[in-house]
């Protein structure tokens, strides 16, 4: 049985604490606390450096934490590595395949370090991806070889899946099929941690978000959450410019402009307050835009010195 080296729910599968890693006198990741739950798409976002690959290799056990501890499916990361890999998948930022290698051969080598035969789950997602089994590395585009990594990483079904920046090179249609394995993997109880500096990607398919700048996490919550604290955009038209003038602007609405019987307004926070605001206005018509998340990740991502 995995021993338990950091205290978290039954339902963890990634549980982090403190976790700190220097290099040298630079920092890399500073007090990162984690819980991914079983079946959970994660998100892990932020800018390139900013410390999403040196978590996620100490999580791996590549790199030994300087300070902090962190388990996956029970095991300690640093201390139980070996033993936790057989349950993971991994798809590297930086992938490198040899130049001799085919989907075929790639599948029947890692099918015999797993002990487990891979071929047909293998030949199932190489047809999904479009890939040739039998194409060499070394005559592969870019999206070809990200295609064959995502094969590898997925071919054993892991109970976690870790996949950091998956869709370089990929292609609209195949980061489509993508999202659709790894909704179906999450719907059958594995669990993901998808790591990008692309928003629009992890909006699309996580449940909850955790956003790193310079190495610390300065946002975790569910995408739900994240949403009603992003800023709206919002048109209110009035019955005439006399009840556009006289009518106070309440304290959840910042007036951008105001032309004759229409204000310009932004929203901070959920939409609920402005709805009961406007059903007792004199009102013609109201328009609430999409929670503008880009604009509020960007404030996250604000920061005074760059990050590890």
């Amino acid at each position: 049985m995995p021993e338990t080296s950091v205290e978290c729910g039954t339902a963890s599968v990634v549980a982090a604490r403190q976790l700190t890693r220097y290099y040298g006198r630079r920092l890399g990741v500073d007090a990162v606390d984690l819980d991914i739950s079983e079946g959970e798409i994660f998100g892990f976002l932020g800018p390139n450096g900013s410390g999403k690959t040196t978590t996620i290799r100490l999580l791996l056990g590549f790199l030994r934490p300087t300070s902090g501890r962190a388990s996956i499916l029970g095991w300690d990361c640093w201390r139980q590595s070996a033993a936790l890999k057989r349950e993971v998948g991994y798809l590297p930022g930086d992938l490198r395949l040899y130049p001799w290698m085919t989907a075929r051969g790639a599948l029947r080598i890692a099918g015999a370090i797993r002990g487990i035969d891979l071929t047909a789950a293998g030949r199932d997602l190489s047809d999904r991806f479009e890939l040739e089994m039998d194409l060499r590395v070394r005559t592969m585009s870019r999206g070809t070889r990200q295609k064959l990594g995502l094969v590898l990483a997925m071919a054993h079904k892991p109970r976690l899946l870790i996949l950091d920046e998956p869709t370089n090179g990929l292609d609209p249609l195949m980061q489509d099929t993508l999202a659709t394995c790894l909704r179906e993997l999450a719907s059958a109880g594995h669990t993901i941690l998808f790591s990008s500096h692309t928003l629009s990607e992890v909006e699309l398919l996580c449940d909850r978000i955790a956003v790193v700048r310079s190495g610390r996490i300065v946002a975790n919550e569910p995408l739900e959450t994240l949403r009603n604290r992003a800023r709206r955009t919002v048109k209110l038209l009035f019955t005439n410019e006399h009840a556009a003038a006289r009518t106070d602007v309440p304290h959840f609405l910042t007036r951008v402009s105001c032309a004759g019987r229409t204000w310009a307004c932004e929203l901070d926070g959920p939409s609920q307050p402005l709805v009961r605001w406007a059903a007792q206005q004199p009102l013609e018509d109201l328009e609430i835009g999409p929670p503008d998340l880009e604009s509020l990740f960007r404030k996250f991502y604000r920061s005074p010195e760059g990050g590890a």
